[in-house]
């Protein structure tokens, strides 16, 4: 059986696990703050094509483009590169409940910030259990 290593993996087309990453993260930001690619290519003057091919992984951001996305989404450079393992070469493996973390992140961002951070504090008290632990500790 062949088994696909990064050396190989370029030589067949197929994108870096870390580039992979990265373009979910920027789909996920653009998502979140509900912004188009579009309007994202826009504000960092490129085609929408091109934001495709980075959130599928399909091009790699370069330095500075990436520093352009991450001023356009409001967030610092290394957000892109959270979840990534230890080795930072592959990324962690996202489940069905990334989609209603995505969810909730994108309602969340719409509400005031009074009435946000009384939900904060409700969601915290009803993953606490009755003896003030953690129901679910973080993993």
């Amino acid at each position: 059986m062949h088994r696909v290593t990064l050396r190989n993996r370029k030589e067949q087309g197929m994108p870096h696990p870390v580039d992979l990453h990265v373009g979910q993260r920027i789909r996920q930001r653009r998502w979140v703050t509900g912004i188009t690619q579009q309007q994202l290519a826009d504000a960092v003057g490129i085609k929408f094509q091109q934001i495709q091919k980075y959130e599928t992984g399909a091009n790699r951001v370069s330095a500075s483009r990436l520093w352009d996305v991450a001023q356009a989404l409001g967030v610092p450079v290394g957000f892109f590169f959270e979840g990534l393992d230890g080795a930072g070469s592959s990324p962690q493996d996202g489940t069905g409940q990334d989609k209603e973390v995505m969810l909730l992140l994108r309602a969340l961002s719409a509400v005031p910030d009074v009435q946000r951070r009384r939900l904060i504090d409700l969601a915290r008290a009803m993953a606490t259990g009755a003896d003030g632990a953690a129901a679910h500790p973080p993993a």
